[in-house]
């Protein structure tokens, strides 16, 4: 059953990616990078990030999306969680440098305050240099959860419906200065 949502999801994908705007980073590499990107305003709360940075309603970042087909794709036949999560924070980490030099060579680039992602994976993400700040807004935050639900039910083997209820997305953010700073090649 798997198998075949995810050939309709794979068939589905490039209408998503379409209508989201989202761009390919132009990267080096047979694998390619794992994020699908776009800029955006901000329209969230005002945010302070550790660096510093004040992240403001309608600042210029980076949106990152990570390409779930790709991901799901790979990981289908591997039944480990942890070994999923290293695979997933491998492709996150060799993304990061590509990004970073899409927005130092962007024709905005000084006006891109960082970048921000949505996700339920929080694991780790301190660790490549993310931000994990709560999503307030109580009506977003559950749509966000329902959005992800599908990718938390195809990823997992091992899933429970109240595990699945107690997962909660999470903003991340990275200040492009800090970006700078841990990746830039």
């Amino acid at each position: 059953m798997r198998g075949y949502v995810l050939s309709i999801w794979s068939i589905i994908d490039p209408i998503y990616y379409f209508f989201t705007r989202l761009t390919y980073l132009p990267c080096e590499g047979a694998q390619g990078s794992i994020f699908r990107i776009r800029l955006t305003k901000y329209k969230g709360r005002n945010i302070i990030l550790s660096d510093g940075t004040q992240i403001n309603k309608n600042d210029i970042l980076v949106k990152i999306h990570l390409h779930n087909a790709k991901l799901l794709k790979e990981l289908k036949d591997i039944r480990s969680e942890l070994k999923k999560a290293k695979i997933i924070y491998r492709h996150v980490q060799k993304s990061l440098p590509e990004l970073e030099h899409y927005i130092r060579n962007n024709s905005h680039s000084s006006k891109i305050k960082g970048i921000i992602g949505i996700t339920m994976l929080n694991k780790g993400c301190d660790r490549l240099g993310f931000e994990i700040v709560a999503i307030n807004n109580p009506i977003y935050k559950w749509f966000k959860w329902f959005a992800f639900l599908p990718i938390e039910i195809l990823s997992s083997q091992n899933h429970s419906w109240t595990g699945l209820r107690n997962r909660k997305p999470n903003y991340l953010f990275m200040s492009s200065n800090k970006l700078s700073r841990m990746y830039k090649g």
